[in-house]
């Protein structure tokens, strides 16, 4: 390719694009969580949500990125959609200088949530993953759905508010 040639970026076809929305968190932060994730591909909606007695806002955060991102059966383009800047800046601006170092962070101390950052990127390997944030209970349907999810599963598996 000439250094003159323009390359056109087409966005991507919208039927073949799988979105998740995901959220997750704790009440009270640490304690019980529950986490959320919805793929949507074409018409066809997949709600996957789950509960730990004890752990974090954040770790439920990443875990509903990699439950949803390990329910895709075949490679795809699929675009994340998160109210968590923990994740959407994790994931996109700090994880490379994370493995560069041997996943230690900016002080050299241990990134938290190891586990579930390598789920992520071991999850996303086979597709082109896009992350967008979306500011959270800002009338969103897809983002206050997932928040229900997570909450609903947060209360079913160990009560409280």
């Amino acid at each position: 390719m000439a250094s003159d040639d323009i390359v056109v970026s087409l966005p991507p076809d919208p039927d073949k694009v799988v979105n998740i929305w995901t959220d997750g968190g704790c009440k009270p932060n640490p304690g019980p969580g529950g986490w959320a994730a919805i793929l949507v591909f074409r018409n066809v909606v997949k709600e996957l949500s789950g509960a730990e007695a004890v752990t974090t806002n954040n770790r439920m955060e990443l875990t509903a990125a990699a439950m949803g991102l390990e329910a895709l059966t075949r490679p795809c383009h699929v675009v994340v959609h998160t109210d968590s800047q923990y994740l959407k800046n994790g994931i996109t601006r700090w994880i490379a200088g994370w493995v560069r170092k041997g996943w230690r962070g900016s002080v050299g101390d241990p990134v938290a949530n190891i586990d579930l950052w390598k789920r992520i990127l071991a999850a996303g390997e086979t597709h082109r993953v896009e992350w967008k944030w979306v500011r959270g209970h800002d009338g969103n349907d897809m983002n206050e759905r997932a928040d229900r999810l997570a909450t609903e599963a947060r209360r079913a598996a160990f009560g409280g508010g």
